[in-house]
């Protein structure tokens, strides 16, 4: 085959290719971008907040030891009821029958100094009385040297009855700080309610109880009438939540089973310190919700996630949040609508662009700006910008980034949406 037929037949195919894709490419701009459409609709609207956490009673309380001892008797099981006073444990008191019985003897001997100082301060002061009165009436027959001696001698011994007085006071307090350190061998309940955590066995040694020292946590007692879910909430979330938010409560262990509660406490501060966190980490902030009287077992550090209800909206003119996109103000121009409070090209407030949605007209997707309220599970808030009846694009995601005002679109009518007023949908694609 000579070069130039080559050459012939190769610009040939070049241009068949050639065609063939210009072709493929018309026939695609054509056929329009393929989306799925919805009309807007009303629809009854719930906000809610969602976080994590555990189940907790509303009381509960710590119990550990103020004295040091052998365990010599414990009375209770993990998850005994105990009324309140009832007798828990007590811890070897022999020592601290010793120490009571020490402070009464010092007592005893305190008291006995006492009355030989007051017996000696009420001789001396008679004896001064005699004195004065003597040389009251006979100078002569006192010398001053008597007449000092004997005022001094009285107030001494006035200051050491004194004194001694001062140390019956200190020996009866030595008594009762001797009977409390004793009564501390015998634990009784605070409260009434259930024995929720049993950290020790009779014939361990009770150590005093500090905050840094977990290992001296001997039981707690806790209420179980009144039960609490604690839910970790970020930072962003909780300026939308308020004490008396209705709340729906989820617990693993009881499956799809929901428990009602309210929002009774917002922490003030955050759960972990900000200096011990990283610049990445979440900040929390620790809410609790007393939960509704309820017939279930209920246990202390049960998981639970928690959907607080932080605003409702009935009957709502609505979009489904995958439909809200963004774009640049110069790249479109919006369509004219009395409900629409937006000036064409005006940035609703959007740093990085218009929030809107694309209206399908007679096969073409114009993006008209939207102003949105509260965010539902699926959907938001239409507050301007739309009128209800107008069919939008729903879906897909991919869909929605990639059209641009005025593209034509291809509805896939097995997946588009046209059903009437209801209450908001569970999920979007």
């Amino acid at each position: 085959m000579s070069r130039k037929k080559k050459i012939l037949i190769g610009v040939g195919v070049f241009a068949l290719v050639a065609i063939l894709m210009v072709s493929a490419l018309m026939g695609g701009r054509g056929d329009g971008v393929r989306v799925r459409t919805e009309n807007v609709e009303r629809r009854d609207l719930v906000a809610r907040v969602s976080a994590t956490g555990h189940i907790e009673p509303k009381t509960a309380v710590d119990i550990s030891a103020d004295v040091s001892g052998r365990i010599v008797e414990l009375t209770v099981e993990e998850g005994d009821d105990v009324d309140e006073g009832q007798l828990l444990l007590v811890i070897d008191d022999a020592r601290f029958q010793a120490a009571l019985q020490r402070s009464e003897a010092s007592l005893a001997d305190a008291i006995a100094t006492e009355a030989r100082a007051r017996a000696g301060a009420d001789q001396a002061s008679r004896d001064w009385e005699r004195i004065r009165d003597l040389k009251s009436r006979l100078p002569e027959m006192v010398t001053e040297t008597e007449f000092e001696t004997a005022r001094t001698t009285s107030e001494v011994q006035a200051r050491l009855a004194e004194s001694a007085r001062h140390g019956v006071e200190a020996a009866r307090a030595g008594v009762r700080e001797s009977e409390d350190q004793l009564s501390k061998t015998v634990i009784r309940a605070p409260m009434s309610g259930r024995v929720t955590r049993l950290n020790v066995e009779r014939g361990e040694t009770a150590v005093v109880g500090t905050m840094n020292n977990p290992g001296s946590l001997l039981l707690t007692v806790s209420d179980m009438s009144v039960m609490e879910a604690v839910i970790e909430v970020d930072e962003t979330d909780v300026p939308e939540i308020s004490p008396g938010d209705s709340t729906v409560v989820r617990i693993d262990a009881f499956g799809d089973r929901e428990f009602v509660g309210r929002v009774t406490t917002i922490g003030n501060s955050s759960l972990r310190p900000r200096a011990s966190l990283g610049s990445d980490q979440a900040i929390d902030f620790e809410v609790r919700v007393t939960l509704d009287d309820t017939d279930a077992e209920l246990r202390t550090d049960l998981s639970a996630t928690a959907d607080v209800i932080t605003e409702v909206m009935p009957d709502a003119v609505s979009i489904p949040i995958i439909a809200l996109t963004l774009l640049d103000a110069d790249e479109f121009e919006a369509i004219p609508n009395e409900s629409d409070t937006t000036s064409v090209g005006e940035d609703p407030g959007n740093e990085d662009g218009v929030e809107g949605v694309f209206v399908v007209e007679d096969g073409i997707a114009r993006f008209q700006p939207v102003e949105v309220g509260i965010a539902g599970d699926s959907y938001f808030e239409v507050v301007s910008g739309l009128e209800e009846g107008a069919t939008i694009v729903s879906g897909t995601f991919q869909a929605i980034r990639d059209l641009s005002d005025g593209d034509e679109v291809r509805v896939d009518e097995d997946r588009s949406s046209s059903a009437g007023t209801g209450s908001e949908a569970e999920s979007q694609d």
